[in-house]
């Protein structure tokens, strides 16, 4: 799942839709700063909240270093797709 992170937000929001690199990404705000892996965790765990997975289900494949991000999803319930698209769908 393509990802826009957008680090040192003054809270932390899951939503939107950003026409990225890797096609169109949700958008996620976190407060963490881009430093030392700090956002990426931020998002990491953000998205699993948002999806209603432990974040041990979301993984980091792409763009650790960058704010175009690529994620998988590795839980067996296909339930967190259909609240992926009501996010992407969200207003940012």
């Amino acid at each position: 799942m393509p990802v826009r992170v957008r680090p040192g937000a003054g809270r932390t929001r899951v939503g939107g839709r950003y026409e990225g690199p890797h096609g169109p990404a949700l958008i996620v705000a976190v407060g963490a700063p881009a430093v030392d892996g700090k956002a990426t965790e931020a998002v990491r765990k953000a998205l699993a909240a948002a999806l209603k997975l432990r974040p041990a289900a979301v993984v980091l494949r792409l763009g650790a270093t960058s704010r175009d991000k690529v994620f998988t999803v590795t839980a067996a319930d296909r339930e967190w797709e259909a609240r992926l698209t009501a996010l992407r769908d969200d207003a940012a």
